[in-house]
């Protein structure tokens, strides 16, 4: 355990920790136990990760292409059609600092042939910006008719619904790639639980939106709607098997969660 420091560990032994403060331990508390917590948040981030790829480039792609179809192919460039102001103006630096660092050769090759606009079409510029800046330009278009078109197309009923599970994705996004724990974690930017949803969903939704489970559950019903016969749903539930002694309600796991319809489709 020499690879791992003492600060990276220490989270997996609070649930073993009867004063938080003088660090004293439940009777029976193991070393082990706090090791098995670490290898299963581990090997969750996995399987998230993976799905938040595929989600990634479905949302970046139907972005692209919706909003393209109604507003062009520099619409990101037109602070007419933006929510807010200072936001926006955000939002162009950060694209500009991120084409300019693109090592791809679409992107050089670009700037070789043409210098106006100063920004290559949307089909170009938003293959190389990072999932955060693209959640936040997603945000803040004014035209709420094409970010409701991209919406149904993860088979959610409003804009809203899915810039709320965007932000709360690129956090998770965030975590995973930087190797943060995930297990027990309050994550500051929880995702609206909808009552009910076109396609299978949670009967439960009176569950922390803060945990773990509410995004796992967002994550799937996306992709469910981007691809019905994928195996994240399976991964999961053999995951979770292969660690019976970790408790995962600290994540926000309800104990019948594997009945619903969501986790069966």
């Amino acid at each position: 355990m020499g690879t791992i420091s003492y600060f990276r560990l220490a989270n997996y032994f609070r649930p073993m920790e009867t004063d938080k403060l003088s660090h004293i331990f439940k009777p029976g508390s193991l070393f082990e136990n706090a090791i098995q917590l670490y290898e299963f948040d581990n090997s969750l981030r996995e399987p998230i990760f993976m799905a938040i790829a595929r989600i990634e480039i479905a949302f970046r792609t139907k972005m692209m292409h919706i909003f393209s179809l109604t507003h062009g192919a520099f619409w990101f460039l037109d602070m007419q059609k933006a929510e807010n102001e200072h936001l926006f103006l955000e939002n162009i630096t950060s694209v500009d600092r991120e084409l300019h660092r693109s090592k791809e050769d679409f992107i050089k090759e670009h700037f070789k042939k043409y210098d106006k606009p100063s920004f290559p079409p949307v089909w170009k510029t938003l293959e190389v910006v990072s999932f955060g800046v693209l959640s936040k330009m997603y945000f803040n278009f004014s035209d709420t008719k094409v970010k409701k078109a991209v919406a149904r197309n993860f088979g959610l009923p409003q804009h809203v619904i899915l810039e709320s599970w965007v932000v709360s994705i690129t956090a998770l996004r965030n975590c995973c790639a930087h190797h943060a724990r995930i297990w027990n974690r309050s994550y500051p930017m929880p995702p609206a639980i909808p009552k009910a949803l076109k396609q299978a969903w949670i009967c439960n939704t009176e569950i922390p939106a803060n945990k773990l489970y509410a995004q796992l559950s967002c994550l799937a019903y996306m992709l469910n709607a981007i691809r019905r016969n994928n195996n994240f749903s399976q991964k999961l539930a053999e995951l979770v098997s292969s660690y019976p002694n970790v408790d995962i309600t600290a994540i926000g796991f309800p104990s019948n969660w594997q009945e619903e319809p969501l986790w069966n489709n």
